[in-house]
């Protein structure tokens, strides 16, 4: 309940500081001459005949004259003069701008980079003051110069873009609009001169403009609209203290390890395929380690829903309800697929199964329940966990508390009532309860409702209860004695998955303590293997370009192990112990993805004994593997521009030497030089001790 409503005061309190400040406006593009600038013209004409106080700050016509007639009728406020090399660049007139203030100011090219002495490096940035003053923007972008994007399109196109708008500016946005253009229609503009000129249209068809590449850049930016429009929708609904609503379709499903996890992954997977929408399959864990069954079946479907192109995430929780509706209101879910679960008749007739819990309290979710092929074998191997639940040691630890509590009853009977001594025994249930599972606490529960009946009531040695001494207190007994052993067991429950969730969080905070005070790649890497050897007990190489990080040791790598490091590196995908490629070997290798240039590899050596990685384990080393690699890409980073001040220095110092020195022999070369000259000039009517000085 305190967390709906921190979300809900955080989210109002956004949406009244995105009130309270200017209201920025974005024309997004796939590619250059879809029609952006054009479309922001035309709607800042249609508010001034409105009303609207209209002022253009800047607005690149690019020549093209439909464009430059949409300005007449607009004030448009005269660009400043920057004086660079000797030459006078022209950009935005921020201070004027401000000075003028408008109810909307019109900025094209939101990315664009400011001359050399403009108060801001980047116009976002002048966009961003004019926010500040209560001005609302009008700005226009191509979804290249998004900097979250800026792989994804270098990958696309090979192409780096280096103007680029960081998406933070997107928490100022009020809306969004996609301006579209089929990629025949804007190659056919191409082809008529409306976005560059011929020269420039011939090379940009062979290169940026390729349909397939205006295609994924389409695709993209729809996509970027759409994520906006949905996490708008998502805070809004928020701010009101409405359940989560997502308008993109995602599905998740929730898989628990009993026999049907991999056949519903792949139902899920159908299902999201059909609707185009993204995925993510789910396991909550409570405070108790699910056992090797039922975690090796989680791993596999793990691993199968990440190869068909799906998310995973494990939730901790003690309630499975509350912790999957959080996760499907927090991730903008629509669609929830789950497997036909047990039903007990007791829970059935109340409504209490999972199911029927999820149904009521998910009615603006779409819910599949999937009936699998196994039904009778799950059921059978569900027989079998629960007589595995009850082990030897539960029995133990239940009847050492009755006895203890029989003997504490029997010391403390001369100077306590009947009802008192009922107290022990509720005591010794509450205490194996927050020590031991469920099924330990109802045994206890069980025996110490016996061992009360069978010495204190009377008459004693004997499970008769007379009707004086009441056969309501003894009932009563024993379902106060089971209550309060499922409330100390549930408390331990959540106790523990508290526990499990904060080590994960903890091993990673650690890791970023150690790598943010680390000086140069080796101590990154050393710190790295301290991390890995605290968190998880492993030892940890690291490999760039092939090679071991200088000042780190490696260890001997047996041929296996060196072949699955070279396939890991060259194919950018796992290798090694725990994965199907080269999986007798002893390492287990993993990518270090980030610096496309030079690939690296991370190896971890876990003990021979560990035959299996956990869910949680593979979560935990994906993460630490994604900080150590960022982290060692930003000190190779440091490295290289410590190089180049280096080689920059070396280069000043020698010429600075050459200057001094060739300044230093002028003089004498000078003098040797017309020495030289007059012998050979005037050497033969010299005297032998002129020419020899």
């Amino acid at each position: 309940m305190n967390d709906a409503r921190s979300e809900q005061a955080d989210a109002l309190i956004s949406e009244l500081k995105r009130e309270r400040a200017g209201q920025l406006t974005i024309f997004l593009g796939a590619a250059p001459g879809v029609g952006k600038t054009y479309a922001m013209l035309n709607r800042a004409r249609e508010l001034k005949r409105r009303g609207i106080d209209v002022v253009v700050g800047i607005v690149e016509t690019h020549g093209r004259s439909e464009t430059a007639a949409l300005l007449e009728g607009l004030e448009v406020v005269p660009r400043a003069k920057v004086p660079y090399r000797g030459r006078t660049l022209e950009e935005m007139d921020l201070d004027a701008l401000l000075a003028r203030r408008p109810a909307l100011a019109l900025v094209d090219e939101l990315a664009h980079s400011n001359a050399p002495g403009s108060r801001h490096e980047r116009r976002w940035q002048d966009v961003a003051e004019l926010l500040e003053a209560g001005i609302d923007v009008y700005t226009t972008i191509n979804i290249q110069h998004l900097e979250s994007l800026n792989d994804i399109v270098h990958r696309i196109t090979g192409i780096r873009v280096s103007e680029t708008v960081p998406d933070s500016v997107f928490d100022r946005l009020r809306d969004v609009i996609l301006i579209d253009l089929p990629p025949r229609e804007l190659i056919e503009r191409l082809h008529q001169g409306k976005v560059y000129v011929p020269e420039q249209a011939a090379q940009a068809l062979q290169a940026y403009f390729s349909p397939s590449n205006l295609a994924a850049l389409r695709e993209l930016a729809m996509q970027t609209a759409a994520d906006r429009v949905d996490s708008d929708l998502r805070e809004s609904q928020a701010a009101r203290g409405l359940p989560g609503m997502s308008l993109r379709r995602r599905v998740i499903v929730a898989v628990d390890g009993h026999g049907q996890s991999e056949y519903l992954v792949r139902v899920a997977r159908r299902l999201a395929e059909r609707r185009d929408a993204p995925w993510t399959a789910v396991t909550v864990r409570g405070g108790r380690m699910p056992d090797d069954d039922t975690q090796i079946e989680l791993d596999r479907a793990f691993a199968i829903a990440r190869r068909l192109g799906g998310d995973t995430a494990v939730l901790h929780g003690a309630n499975i309800v509350d912790a999957l509706l959080d996760y499907a209101a927090r991730s903008g879910a629509t669609a929830i697929v789950l497997g036909r679960t047990r039903e007990r008749p007791i829970a059935r007739m109340f409504n209490r199964t999972l199911t029927q819990q999820i149904i009521q309290r998910g009615a603006h979710y779409e819910i599949t329940i999937v009936s699998t092929p196994e039904e009778r074998a799950r059921a059978r191997r569900a027989l079998k966990r629960i007589g595995g639940r009850i082990s030897g040691s539960d029995v133990g630890i239940a009847a050492i508390a009755a006895g203890c509590a029989t003997g504490l009853g029997g010391l403390l009977e001369r100077f306590a009532g009947l009802e008192d001594l009922s107290m022990v025994f509720i005591v010794a249930v509450v205490l194996v309860a927050s020590r031991t599972r469920m099924t330990a606490a109802v045994i206890a529960a069980t025996l110490c409702f016996l061992a009360y009946n069978f010495f204190f009531i009377e008459p004693r040695l004997t499970f008769f209860i007379s009707a004086r001494q009441g056969l309501v207190t003894v009932l009563l007994f024993l379902i106060a004695a089971l209550a309060a052993g499922r409330l100390a067991s549930r408390l331990r429950t959540q106790v523990l998955a508290l526990r499990a969730a904060n080590a994960h969080a903890t091993a990673l905070q650690q890791l970023g303590r150690r790598l943010a005070s680390a000086a140069d790649l080796g101590q990154v890497v050393g710190a790295g293997r301290e991390a890995f050897r605290r968190a998880l007990g492993v030892e940890m190489i690291v490999q760039l370009d092939g090679s071991p990080v200088a000042g780190n040791a490696e260890p001997d790598l047996l041929d296996k192990d060196r072949a699955a490091a070279d396939w890991c590196r060259q194919h950018r995908q796992a290798a090694g112990r725990f994965t199907n490629t080269l999986s007798s070997a002893s390492w287990w290798f993993l990518p270090l993805v980030g610096d496309e240039s030079n690939p690296g590899v991370i190896g971890l050596r876990f003990p021979e004994q560990t035959t299996r990685l956990g869910t949680e384990q593979r979560r935990l080393v994906e993460a630490m593997v994604g900080d150590l690699a960022e982290a060692i890409v930003r000190a190779r980073l440091v490295a290289d521009l410590e190089d180049a001040r280096v080689t920059s220095e070396t280069e000043r110092l020698r010429s600075a030497l050459l200057s001094s020195v060739s300044h230093d022999l002028r003089s004498p070369l000078a003098a040797i030089i017309g020495a030289a000259s007059s012998l050979d000039s005037y050497g033969d009517a010299m005297n032998r001790e002129d020419r020899h000085g």
